[in-house]
């Protein structure tokens, strides 16, 4: 399962975001170092279901008349502080647990009205772009002090006659997601000495900065945009980085009143529809949401992850079934199943996602709208339904 980060400085917004995007029961409050622990939970990234092309919809579990909700891994770590890497406030704890993660959505206070260590101070008082960079400088370094730590190693293997500094990477910094790949696409861009003896800290670093770009993408969330200054969050999205106006808050209100049938809503959808049964003042706050929705396009909240997931990572969903008529499993569910493969992956590799098993009986593949067999090496779609062959 793709695992997703929730990065930022404390009071952000990051648990509400976590709490909205999961639905789980965490601490959400107004000081620094609410999350302690890192929190895990399993959220979604919404897609079109193939169900929509057909005459009646999908019975999957996750597919809400056609809007197919994919899971996801979701972590929500302690907050970042000026100097983390070197392990102040929750520091080390808080990149730590970034090791695993695909993505990262850096959870922004777009309305300013939080300082450099996520104290609350007066709205538009502190200038959110500050914490942009912020959270890349301090993952940046961290990875630069394990690069350094580790590089002695790389000097005595050096030595040997049939040393090879792509192996040699790729086995330091395999925790990282940086693969053989990564490494030699990272190391074709930089310049640096044959001899890693004669690399120097700034080598070191910008080998780091480079992995982490490659295997950490970032995708900003400027957060809050229901109390922002409306120039705050201008200024943000003319940033050359991906960002997605949020309202934390505003999400995990909305599925709460769902829950509680106020409201008509399915995360990511771009408005509400307000029930008959609310007060007058959950009518005037859930009008106000709907003037900030209508104004960003929605909260936001579903935006970032579906822009981590199918954008940074470039990722596509594939739906796996048994009977290519019906679109079924062997027990007549409807589309059951959705994966998430990188671009470029191919029917062969979504057997292999499905169970080892079935990829190691792989025998061919079906396209199930056209019934016909397709290549090993074709490469999967958005949307594409395949019926797999195999002796397992």
């Amino acid at each position: 399962m793709l695992s997703i980060a929730l990065a930022g400085k404390p009071n952000a917004g990051k648990s509400t975001f976590y709490t909205a995007s999961t639905m789980a029961d965490v601490d959400v409050a107004n000081y620094p170092f609410t999350t302690i622990d890192a929190n895990r939970g399993v959220s979604y990234v919404r897609t079109e279901c193939p169900c929509l092309e057909r005459d009646e919809r999908c019975n999957a579990d996750n597919c809400k008349d056609g809007k197919r909700y994919v899971p996801i891994e979701l972590i929500d770590v302690a907050g970042l502080v000026p100097g983390a890497h070197e392990g102040k406030g929750l520091g080390n704890q808080f990149l730590d647990a970034l090791t695993n993660a695909d993505a990262i959505v850096n959870v922004v206070d777009a309305s300013g009205g939080t300082n450099e260590k996520g104290e609350p101070v007066d709205v538009g008082s502190h200038d959110p772009l500050e914490d942009i960079d912020f959270v890349e400088e301090e993952m940046d370094l961290w990875l630069a002090g394990i690069v350094d730590r580790n590089w002695e190693g790389v000097e005595r293997a050096s030595r040997s006659p049939d040393f090879d500094l792509d192996d040699e990477l790729t086995e330091m910094l395999s925790g990282f997601g940086a693969g053989p790949t990564e490494i030699a696409t990272i190391l074709r861009d930089l310049e640096y000495p044959d001899d890693p003896i004669q690399w120097d800290d700034d080598h070191r670093e910008s080998l780091a900065r480079e992995v982490r770009a490659t295997t950490k993408p970032i995708v900003v969330a400027a957060n809050k945009i229901d109390v922002a200054p409306d120039e705050n969050v201008e200024r943000l999205l003319d940033l050359d980085k991906p960002v997605i106006p949020t309202t934390a808050e505003g999400e995990l209100a909305l599925r709460r009143a769902a829950e509680n049938d106020l409201v008509a809503y399915d995360p990511g959808d771009e408005s509400l529809e307000i029930g008959a049964d609310v007060s007058d003042a959950q009518r005037e706050a859930l009008d106000d949401l709907a003037d900030t929705m209508a104004e960003w396009g929605g909260t936001g909240v579903q935006d970032a992850l579906d822009h981590a997931v199918y954008e940074l990572l470039d990722h596509l969903t594939a739906y796996p079934v048994e009977d290519a008529a019906k679109w079924s499993d062997g027990s007549g569910n409807v589309l059951p199943d959705a994966f998430l493969l990188p671009h470029g992956s191919t029917p062969v590799d979504l057997a292999y996602t499905v169970h080892s098993d079935i990829g190691d009986g792989y025998l061919h593949a079906v396209d199930a709208r056209s019934s016909r067999e397709i290549s090993d090496e074709y490469e999967l779609e958005e949307g594409d339904v395949i019926k797999i062959v195999s002796t397992s």
